[in-house]
């Protein structure tokens, strides 16, 4: 009887050992499992999102927009990260034509639609909104506006210069050059003719 309520103890501490944590702090350096992969606070976007098979979309429309050193870069830089599943809701079509090199500025100006300069928390956000009577309205890297709302279940949402809307469905992955959340929905900016 002693013998099996000290392997039942034992067991029950190996499996505490192994267990995985969301957020562990290792030399100042914070880890948070985003989708099964950990990101790191001393990677930067490029580093922590080519680790996971969920954003592969994001990070070769990155490769072909030619704004891998903006992410890349020192920042700060907030990111609101749209997922596979998220690009996959675009029209028919609409991504493949946006890879082509034909399409690169449109691309570019999709790709910076979805950040903002600075390095904002989903607490900056709802504080922001807070402060602007239920509305917030932040400039992108790409010129355009993009709006945040939180609506009657407590998402924080972003709506574009279309009415197009996304639910911010993660919060605060810290990166080395700024911000990330993940996003339910591709944004999409208004076209500009050039």
């Amino acid at each position: 009887m002693k013998c099996t309520g000290l392997i039942l103890i034992l067991s029950l501490m190996t499996a505490t050992c192994f267990a995985q944590r969301t957020d562990t702090t290792s030399k100042g350096v914070k880890t948070k499992v985003v989708d099964g992969v950990n990101m790191t606070t001393n990677q930067n976007i490029i580093q922590n999102f080519s680790k996971s098979t969920d954003y592969t979309t994001l990070v070769n429309a990155i490769n072909k927009a030619g704004l891998v050193e903006t992410f890349e870069s020192k920042g700060p830089i907030t990111l609101f990260a749209p997922t596979n599943a998220a690009f996959a809701k675009l029209p028919a079509g609409e991504l493949d034509s946006l890879l082509k090199p034909a399409h690169k500025f449109e691309l570019s100006n999709l790709l910076t639609y979805h950040a903002i300069p600075g390095r904002v928390t989903a607490k900056d956000i709802a504080r922001n909104i807070k402060e602007h009577n239920g509305s917030a309205v932040y400039t992108t890297l790409s010129g355009s506006k993009l709006s945040a709302t939180i609506d009657a279940n407590r998402n924080i949402v972003l709506t574009d210069e279309n009415g197009g809307q996304s639910i911010i469905k993660t919060f605060d992955i810290e990166q080395s050059n700024g911000m990330v959340h993940i996003v339910t929905a591709v944004v999409v900016p208004k076209k500009r003719m050039i």
